[in-house]
């Protein structure tokens, strides 16, 4: 049985320098790869949808050899590599497969959420466990923002998705 060299290795860029740490290890011949997501930026009142690396920070090269990943360490736009002592970590080459199959046109795409804003929910633990509420809005992290009674007021209050079930 013969094992898979894992190949793949993470980078981290400088600050928003994704695009030119990518473009200027592409010119060196490695193959990268930095895996986008839309993402709703407000600015001066206004909204738009921007495509934003999932990773923030950090790009995936593939390296051949077990020392060929050394002049990825003086690319423009490399900050350094993340790695275990004295060498760079390597990553299973099906995590990569995996974020790839995920993507739609070149950008991940969140699995669907099995909840939606006016929805009712009842909350699974803490504090409130067995309290029902209403979805107000969903969060980009999982989050819902959802409306319940406390003392008779309604309170907007935000919860991890994994601890409510639908009603």
């Amino acid at each position: 049985m013969s094992e898979t060299l894992n190949t793949w290795i993470v980078v981290n860029t400088h600050p928003h320098k994704e695009a030119t740490a990518i473009a200027n290890l592409g010119n060196q011949g490695f193959a990268t790869y930095c895996p986008l997501v839309r993402k709703q930026v407000r600015h001066a009142r206004k909204t738009r949808t921007v495509l934003r690396a999932l990773f923030p920070g950090y790009v995936f090269v593939d390296t051949a050899g077990e020392d060929s990943w050394r002049p990825v360490l003086s690319t423009v736009g490399v900050r350094t590599l993340v790695r275990s002592g004295e060498n760079p970590s390597r990553l299973d080459p099906r995590f990569i497969e995996a974020l790839r199959a995920r993507e739609v046109d070149g950008v991940i795409v969140a699995p669907a959420t099995p909840y939606e804003a006016g929805q009712k929910i009842r909350i699974a633990e803490g504090p409130f466990d067995g309290t029902v509420a209403t979805i107000i809005a969903l969060d980009e992290k999982d989050r819902l923002v959802v409306l319940m009674d406390i003392l008779n007021r309604p309170v907007r209050v935000r919860l991890d998705a994994r601890n409510v079930s639908a009603v």
